[in-house]
């Protein structure tokens, strides 16, 4: 009996030893990961994509672009650089002359368009009343198409020259029955303008246009009024075709006319002469293209019977493209490109200019932003400017010509400083 109870005695201690053994056994996989083959998934996140959708934004099938604001951190705003300030609002006025302005008044309205702080006025009172207007400093640039005079330049002390334009001058006229085209010369056009000739059926003219009922009316001469550039041009022309004008009426912005009816502008003699019959006239181009006017057809210096067109104007206009061309604050009173080499060249071609002043301080009402605003406007009539020129009959400037323009305007300051020209 004593030996049963010490094998149960035994047996009983063998089970609670295997529980306790069995439960050691059970307990150790929780705490030794080293002996699992399963890896904790506390250490691998990544494991599983679709608990964080935002972190790779390019492996999604979606394609709602919400889904990717991360994919370009380039474009958020605070890598973008604070932008320009907007330049002070000021008022810039100029005046002068007519020939360019059809050209300067919707150049006016594209700059002004995009720059709401910009107001630009320009009244077309002809190239003397400009020039007058600077010299008293009432307008802050001045418009012409004739260069200053050696007088004009000591009474406009460091003035600038910047041609903005290359325009051809017209001779309209009103012919009933008479196509546009009628073949006129420089001797016979000066005859005109000083008298000699006075009926549209006289024999030189005739001969030249010999399929032509011409009438045997009198010719009504046309001129400007006013001290004008575009009367500067058309004289100058007149000059360099005819030694009988040379060394009478001459060249000037308001000669001595033996014949003719005076009207201001361009606008005045285009209307003139649309107006009256048997009327001719001098007018630039623009106003009579835009008038549907008939124009004559001019011998060139080659020989040719030119009609007055956009094409034309460029030819004569690149005919200066080498030429030198007077830099800085130097005189422009020799410049002129009339009676242009070339076969396609029309002969009553000029530049026109923008006149100011080198040191925009002289002018009392003169601000700094004023000044500002003008370098900016000079700028963009000689560059962005000339791509409204060639649609209104007008010549863009060439390259050497705008590169000119450049260094002058650069060189203009405001109380010895230099100004934005952008």
């Amino acid at each position: 009996m004593k030996i049963i109870h010490i094998v149960l005695g035994i047996a009983v201690i063998a089970i609670v030893l295997g529980s306790v053994i069995s439960y050691t056994y059970l307990a150790i996989p929780a705490q030794t990961p080293s002996t699992s083959p399963t890896p904790t998934p506390t250490n691998s996140p990544t494991a599983a994509p679709t608990s964080s959708p935002t972190i790779s934004p390019s492996t999604g099938p979606t394609s709602n672009p919400t889904a990717k604001p991360t994919s370009a951190p380039t474009s958020a705003p605070t890598a973008s650089p604070s932008p320009t300030p907007i330049p002070q609002p000021a008022v810039i006025n100029g005046a002068g002359a007519s020939f360019p302005y059809p050209l300067i008044n919707e150049m006016i309205k594209d700059f002004t368009g995009t720059r709401t702080w910009a107001t630009v006025n320009y009244q077309s009172i002809g190239s003397g009343g400009g020039i007058s207007a600077l010299q008293a400093k009432t307008v802050d640039y001045a418009g012409s198409d004739a260069p200053l005079t050696a007088s004009e330049a000591a009474n406009t002390p460091n003035a600038l020259h910047i041609p903005e334009t290359i325009g051809a001058v017209t001779v309209a006229y009103n012919l009933p029955g008479i196509p546009t085209g009628l073949k006129l010369t420089g001797p016979i056009i000066a005859d005109i303008y000083l008298g000699t000739i006075t009926k549209w059926n006289d024999d030189a003219i005739k001969n030249l246009n010999p399929t032509l009922n011409l009438p045997a009316q009198n010719i009504i001469v046309v001129h400007r009024s006013e001290s004008s550039g575009t009367s500067f041009v058309f004289t100058g022309y007149l000059s360099a075709v005819s030694t009988t004008w040379a060394t009478g009426p001459g060249q000037g912005k308001n000669v001595a006319w033996p014949v003719g009816v005076g009207v201001n502008n361009n606008a005045g003699v285009a209307g003139t002469v649309e107006g009256n019959a048997y009327t001719i006239g001098y007018v630039e181009l623009a106003y009579t293209v835009e008038n549907n006017m008939k124009v004559a057809a001019i011998q060139n210096a080659a020989g040719n019977f030119v009609m007055p067109t956009l094409a034309t104007t460029t030819a004569a206009a690149q005919s200066i493209a080498s030429a030198g061309l007077p830099a800085g604050s130097a005189s422009w009173t020799s410049v002129n490109i009339l009676n242009a080499p070339g076969a396609n060249s029309y002969p009553i071609v000029s530049f026109s200019y923008i006149i100011v002043y080198k040191e925009l301080n002289v002018i009392p009402t003169m601000t700094e932003a004023k000044a500002a605003l003008l370098t900016r406007w000079l700028w963009y009539m000689v560059h962005d400017g000339q791509n409204l020129a060639s649609a209104l009959s007008y010549a863009p400037l060439p390259s050497n010509v705008v590169q000119l323009n450049e260094a002058t305007i650069q060189s203009i300051t405001f109380n010895g400083q230099a100004l934005p020209v952008t």
